[in-house]
């Protein structure tokens, strides 16, 4: 895996993100010898064929979803 100073990274930003997104190889940018962060290439998302339902079953209800969340008495408008 290659290693770059955050130095040389900052100063040759996209060139670097070109490189890793041509070879898909990851590079660790390192700061005093340290590394603090690691540039990967994206995973392609693999698209749906049917995106209808397909956060089907991850919703749950608790009570009534219709109705009003007090009684009517306890709304100011509703006293006059």
């Amino acid at each position: 895996m290659e290693t770059i100073a955050i130095s040389k990274f900052k100063a040759t930003c996209l060139a670097v993100v070109e490189e890793v997104r041509r070879t898909k190889r990851p590079v660790v940018i390192t700061r005093f010898g340290r590394p603090v962060a690691e540039l990967v290439p994206l995973q392609p998302r693999r698209a749906s064929k049917n995106w209808l339902g397909a956060m089907a079953g991850t919703a749950t209800l608790h009570g009534d979803i219709v109705g009003p969340i007090s009684s009517a008495n306890d709304w100011e408008a509703a006293r006059q």
